[in-house]
């Protein structure tokens, strides 16, 4: 791994941009031809059934998630030259948007598990076509722990470098363990041999909130705090302290919500270790943690953080510049594209050289495994200048996107 400067030098006064958060997935027609045979029937039925319920995926927009020169185009238009890649797509036999999507129940599970399987085959082929600059993110299910750990050695034989998606359990969900449960110990520890990143992404575990006419502002308004859940239960659930070489991510949660988090688990866990109660309730032994909440996400996590505001700018120092890895959110209405570098500079002028180039590449390179020396030739065509980021945005474009605007609200 190269030092930012050295970074900087080979892309001839260029940022190399590696985006933590992207997003990619086949179209129906693609799927089928990565099916399982014996689930091609039934998939036929089930897609002549389906209606498209997203305008981005209904239009010409759903071009972006697999077709490669309007992608490679658009990424490079921005200054982006390597991404990490989570799903988008409505796989096989899946009821709704892949990351949105609950647990399958028993009733589902087999013809689901085939759906993400045929995405994940999808994916090797997509990101093989420019290995460099993709790190696909395989899927698995928790329904079984014996097909999780199969799917986990097959992503990792298959060179999907972005490791795996973890599903996020919602309360409701009964039918799957928590993610605290000591089942799944075994399938922490494949992962952590095998060096894998476990990526858990935003906007997913929250309840189904019924049919109601506001059941969506109940979603918006909690989703923050269901996504952050699984970061809770791995730290009091024990889960790091079994497995400390275990890589965990939290992708497009902003991060500014860390350090109070981690605070005020930091209190609990000291005052249990101390004192053996939190008010009336009692703990013994096993309820004592080792380490502080706060030296748990030192040792294990990552954050992706996706359109940062200046909010979380001024807390990379808290939960770590070397955990701070930046995210587009590519293709998505709400993500920067084709604004990056508006706002980058909304956001990034104050911080030098060398701390840019960090989490704009090297922190989620070194974690990803990707080149920079290979990307350096794409950062050095497309990628912004240093000059150019060092130039603090003073006016919005006319038709500057929601992810711009937001950034003069937060800031103001």
């Amino acid at each position: 791994m190269k030092t930012g400067n050295e970074t900087i030098d080979r892309a001839d006064g260029h940022y190399t941009i590696v985006t933590a958060d992207s997003h990619a997935g086949g179209s129906h027609a693609a799927y089928r031809e990565y099916l399982d045979p014996k689930f091609v029937e039934d998939f036929d039925a089930w897609r002549a059934r389906y209606k498209n319920p997203f305008k981005d995926l209904g239009d010409s927009r759903r071009l972006r998630n697999w077709d490669n020169e309007m992608r490679n185009g658009q990424q490079e238009e921005d200054g982006v030259v390597g991404e990490v890649i989570f799903p988008n797509t409505i796989p096989p036999f899946f009821p709704s948007f892949v990351l949105f999507a609950p647990p399958p129940s028993p009733e589902d599970y087999e013809h689901r598990l085939a759906g993400v399987r045929a995405h994940n085959r999808w994916l090797v082929d997509f990101c093989r076509k420019f290995p460099d600059r993709r790190a696909g993110i395989g899927q698995i299910f928790l329904n079984d722990i014996d097909d999780a750990i199969e799917d986990v050695r097959w992503v990792k034989e298959h060179g999907l470098r972005g490791g795996v998606l973890l599903p996020n359990i919602p309360p409701d969900v009964k039918w799957v363990r928590p993610l605290y449960d000591p089942a799944y110990d075994r399938l922490w520890e494949v992962l952590q041999d095998l060096e894998m990143p476990v990526n858990v992404h935003g906007g997913t575990g929250s309840p189904d909130y019924g049919d109601y006419p506001f059941a969506m502002l109940f979603y918006i308004t909690e989703s923050g705090f269901y996504s952050q859940r699984p970061l809770v239960q791995f730290i009091l659930g024990g889960v790091f302290e079994r497995f400390p070489r275990l890589k965990f991510v939290i992708t497009e949660t902003g991060c500014s919500w860390v350090p109070p988090l981690l605070k005020t688990l930091d209190a609990t866990i000291d005052q249990i270790r101390k004192t053996g109660q939190t008010g009336e309730i009692r703990y013994g032994d096993e309820h004592k943690l080792n380490r502080l909440a706060s030296e748990y996400f030192a040792q294990n996590v990552w954050m992706g953080v996706s359109q940062p505001r200046p909010a979380d700018v001024a807390a990379r120092a808290q939960i770590g510049i070397d955990r701070f890895m930046w995210g587009s959110d590519y293709p998505h209405d709400e993500g920067t594209y084709p604004f990056t570098r508006e706002t980058l500079r909304q956001v990034l002028p104050e911080i030098g050289l060398n701390e840019k180039q960090k989490f704009l590449a090297e922190i989620c390179a070194k974690l990803y495994d990707f080149d920079l020396a290979k990307l350096a030739p794409f950062a050095a065509k497309f990628g912004p200048t240093v000059e150019e980021l060092d130039d603090p945005l003073t006016e919005l474009p006319e038709n500057a996107n929601d992810a711009l605007r937001r950034g003069v609200q937060r800031a103001s």
